[in-house]
């Protein structure tokens, strides 16, 4: 009878530790999955690119390390290929739980992708599609680009200023604008002439490109909107003046004046930090201005003198202080009135229907 009670005793306490050993495996593995945290990025070309790519690259692995989360990058994934569905499928598998889209056209493709997976937490760059799960993110470069438009407009010497621009989507055109309402609040005359290359990187077109705004339309400042650095060093070779964009570029002459830059890691900490804190897509959309440090224009070479530096910090304060780049009137390149006195463009146009030009924009070809 004791034996009996022995081993029913026995039995009992190994129930006991099998419940026990199950149970703490349980919190184990859900206490792994947590400390896991894994973060998807994909973008259109490699993460050892040293223009866009590579930026946001860097920008985002710098946030992750600084969080403490694991970072699975796709690589070379082409806007309009389908290659965007099948990365954030892959990732998916891995467990991610937050996925950005750092090329402007990812999001509007990818739409149904999205929706298929309601759990994961996606960020698209200036996206213009939205969703409950889908946040669009940017920087409001326009500033930086309407203090760069204010160094052009005052180093101009004959009034024909340049710009390489990748495609006519309301992202470049809202910098193409701003940049043009900055040139023309220091000098009404400039005119700022606008080549399309209608790609995001191409060495050889947007070499072609300077060659026209040099040497057919007589451009002697020039900018652009492009993944990497050609444009200025093509004016450079040329001995035309130029601005970046991106980040700064370097091995250029006092020519190359300034640039309009990112810092990446700061704006990729804030919305990493932001879905870490269980706030993921919280808001339709982030938006993050000159104060923030996100964007800025980068220091100027020495042949950017005391008048200009003041008319720049003067526009600075202007902004800081609450004034919008797009208010007061404003009339587009046709003549049309498209924002009058104590009005100003809202950020839903701005992101979504800039289809428009501001008068002084010159289309070349057109």
């Amino acid at each position: 009878m004791n034996n009996v009670k022995n081993k029913r005793y026995m039995l009992l306490i190994a129930a006991a530790v099998l419940l026990i050993i199950i149970i703490v495996s349980i919190f184990t593995i859900n206490w792994k999955k947590e400390d896991k945290v894994k973060i998807g990025l994909i973008i259109t070309g490699a993460t050892t690119d040293e223009g866009w790519n590579g930026m946001h690259y860097q920008g985002v692995s710098s946030a992750c390390k600084e969080l403490g989360v694991e970072l699975i990058v796709k690589e070379n994934v082409a806007e309009g290929s389908g290659q965007c569905e099948i990365a954030i499928d892959e990732l998916v598998k891995e467990d991610v739980g937050m996925i950005i889209l750092s090329s402007y056209a990812y999001p509007e493709e990818v739409q149904e992708t999205v929706q298929k997976y309601p759990q994961v937490s996606f960020y698209g760059i200036s996206a213009e599609y939205g969703a409950e799960n889908m946040t669009s993110y940017f920087g409001r470069m326009y500033q930086a680009r309407y203090l760069a438009g204010i160094v052009a407009g005052m180093k101009t010497e004959n009034n024909v200023i340049g710009y390489v621009a990748a495609m006519p989507n309301s992202e470049v055109n809202r910098g193409i604008n701003a940049f043009t309402l900055g040139v023309k609040s220091v000098n009404p005359d400039a005119t700022v002439n606008v080549v399309w290359t209608n790609e995001w990187e191409n060495e050889e077109k947007e070499s072609e490109a300077v060659d026209v705004l040099i040497n057919e339309v007589g451009a002697d400042v020039l900018t652009y909107h492009q993944n990497q650095h050609y444009v200025a060093q093509k004016a450079d070779e040329a001995g035309v003046y130029s601005i970046g964009y991106n980040a700064v570029a370097q091995g250029l002459s006092e020519k190359y004046l300034t640039a309009a830059v990112w810092d990446w890691n700061a704006l990729y900490y804030q919305m990493i930090r932001e879905y870490l804190q269980g706030k993921g897509n919280s808001v339709e959309r982030h938006w993050f201005s000159l104060d923030t440090g996100v964007v800025a224009l980068a220091e100027c070479s020495e042949l950017v003198d005391e008048e200009i530096l003041q008319k720049i910090e003067s526009a600075k304060q202007e902004m800081a202080s609450g004034k919008q780049i797009f208010s007061g009137v404003i009339y587009d390149n046709n003549g049309t009135l498209q924002c009058d006195e104590g009005e100003s463009i809202s950020d839903e146009i701005l992101l979504k229907k800039m289809d428009w030009f501001v008068d002084g924009v010159v289309i070349y070809g057109e």
